[in-house]
């Protein structure tokens, strides 16, 4: 792919922004550069675009900054409705993710991880079971550092282990992963796609350039997935925590068991595993499957797994106040990912629900909350909607901020309780991310 003397609009300037219009620089293209905050709030973007050895220009946040393009690159989450792409789309200017054009230039095999929930535990724990395997590994994508400054650089590891996300998948047409999962697909995201089918044909589009020289892993407690297996054409594995498989891993008593072929099997102790929940028993398997992929030993792999204590945010144990727990789940913010928290807990559960709603199903949460949850404390932009659904479950309170629902939850708790905040929605009404968020509520915990 040339790209010299080419014309670009890089959309957003945040870190995968900064970090497109870095590679775009070193090799000969004109940039324009717009995000819609204004310039006099981009801080340190500013001064790191102009720090740029390059034609570069700043534009108005709107279809004037397409003139003379040749491509567009939006950063992830500035939605297909949004009037640049869609008037990039109606003059037939190509529009590719950072990943997609990071992809176009990639020389390293990559490992693709995407779905709905597990993500980024998957991903994180693949990149730690092949460093312990003594394998050069980048790890990122739709988590830490973007993929296109792995390719800007050497790129001198065995393998690229990279989170994926549908909004980065939305705009990759020629992605070809050498091994691909798709963990799940729940409702998410629906704002951004449309509807639940076109969010789960953007997932799936993960395979759609896989050969049969590569590796398709997924879900096979999944109906929609085990009937992918036909469409592809990647040799597939699958995981079950509810079965066994025919070629794969599945939890059966208190071992993961892997077929290989030729009848041979491989057994792994559901105790090297130190994440709560059944759905973090699939994310190892998942994690396995790759990793046996890309030739590590099983001496290597347990190793990695009894080491490994989850992710920031994602179930994360924040703290005790006389006998009442709290657990930060703020990475949660999807109905799916509500429903696999609740799952990891037998203790009675008070349980932080809200912030800006993502089009969620919350009325699939009803049959959990009411087995386990002792009481809701509703927060955020989303409360009102949320109470309609599921005020009438178990007995609910309403807050306007997080704060006062982690002040109104602890105040409801008994000595053995779980103060669970997994909120099934974005942050973005009250906090910049998850991450801030969930900080927060471990900060307000602290100060109980």
């Amino acid at each position: 792919m040339d790209l010299h003397g080419k014309k670009v609009a890089v959309l957003g300037v945040g870190k995968t922004g900064l970090a497109t219009a870095r590679f775009l620089a070193g090799r000969g293209v004109r940039i324009a550069v717009t995000d819609a905050k204004p310039v006099s709030t981009w801080g340190e973007a500013q001064t790191a675009l102009e720090n740029l050895q390059a034609e570069l220009t700043v534009a108005p946040y709107g279809p004037e900054i397409l003139t003379d393009v040749d491509w567009v690159v939006p950063s992830p989450g500035i939605y297909p409705a949004n009037p640049i792409l869609v008037e990039a789309v109606r003059r037939g200017i190509p529009v590719l993710s950072e990943l997609e054009l990071a992809s176009r230039f990639l020389t390293t095999p990559i490992v693709a991880i995407t779905g709905t929930n597990g993500k980024t535990t998957v991903t994180s724990l693949t990149g730690e079971i092949l460093r312990a395997a003594g394998k050069k590994v980048f790890v990122g994508g739709n988590i830490g550092a973007p993929l296109i400054g792995y390719v800007d650089g050497p790129q001198e590891a065995n393998w690229a282990v990279v989170e994926v996300s549908s909004f980065q998948l939305q705009w990759a047409g020629t992605l070809h992963p050498r091994i691909a999962i798709l963990l799940n697909v729940t409702t998410d995201h629906i704002d951004y796609h449309g509807s639940f089918a076109a969010y789960r044909e953007v997932k799936e589009g993960l395979f759609a350039r896989q050969t049969a020289r590569d590796l398709a892993i997924l879900n096979a407690d999944e109906g929609a997935s085990i009937s992918l297996r036909g469409r592809l054409s990647a040799r597939t594995e699958f995981f079950s925590s509810s079965g066994a498989v025919d070629r794969g891993m599945f939890l059966s008593g208190e071992k993961l068991i892997h077929l290989l072929p030729a009848g041979k099997k491989e057994e792994y102790p559901i105790a090297m595993i130190h994440l709560p929940g059944r759905h973090n028993c699939e994310n190892v398997m998942a994690a396995i499957l790759a990793a046996r992929a890309c030739g590590c030993e099983p001496p290597a792999i347990i190793r990695a797994v009894e080491g490994f204590r989850g992710i920031a945010h994602r179930i994360q144990y924040a703290g005790e106040k006389n006998g009442v727990l709290f657990y930060d789940d703020s990475k949660g913010t999807n109905v799916g990912a509500v429903m696999r928290a609740l799952e990891s807990f037998s203790q009675p559960v008070v349980l932080l629900l809200g912030g800006r709603d993502k089009e969620g199903d919350f009325q699939t949460l009803a049959p959990l909350i009411r087995r386990g949850v002792k009481e809701m404390v509703l927060f955020g932009e989303a409360r009102e909607k949320i109470n309609g659904l599921l005020g009438g479950v178990v007995r609910t309170t309403l807050t306007a901020t997080l704060k006062k629902a982690v002040e109104t939850a602890y105040r409801s708790a008994s000595p053995g309780d779980v103060v669970l905040l997994s909120p099934g929605c974005a942050s973005f009404d009250e906090f910049e991310d998850y991450k801030e968020r969930g900080n927060c509520f471990q900060e307000w915990v602290g100060q109980l």
